[in-house]
């Protein structure tokens, strides 16, 4: 068979993805809805590639002036105020968060106005 290219290297993402969801404590079937709109959006998917190989956010795009940072931070607050805690605790399951700010950002980008207007309105208790 001469001329087929194979590239293995969504199925590491894939992996490592499911790796990440499972240290993360998220089921499978959540964890491959993530896959799916990380692969419909390749900035997206840029975004996840960084946070592999670097182990940090990147934070280049943006949707409504809001990066992937951004978003982590809101998890952290909410974590933060559900758990009554203040700060993160040992507990707080930061990959977690990681994760759920990629989904926030894949779900941002289809209804901006929907959470530009969660974000806007403050943290108040009865909000989550």
């Amino acid at each position: 068979m001469t001329g087929v290219i194979y590239d293995s290297s969504k199925i590491k993402v894939y992996e490592n993805l499911g790796a990440l969801c499972n240290q993360a404590g998220e089921s499978q079937e959540w964890c491959d809805a993530l896959w799916q709109e990380l692969l419909a959006d390749p900035e997206l998917y840029g975004e996840l590639l960084y946070f592999m190989q670097n182990r940090a956010i990147c934070g280049r795009m943006n949707c409504q002036g809001y990066t992937l940072t951004d978003l982590f931070i809101w998890q952290m607050d909410r974590y933060n105020l559900l758990h009554d805690t203040g700060k993160n605790t040992v507990e707080c399951r930061k990959v977690d968060m990681v994760l759920r700010a990629f989904w926030t950002m894949a779900e941002m980008k289809k209804d901006p106005e929907k959470f530009r207007k969660r974000f806007d309105e403050g943290r108040g208790m009865d909000r989550y």
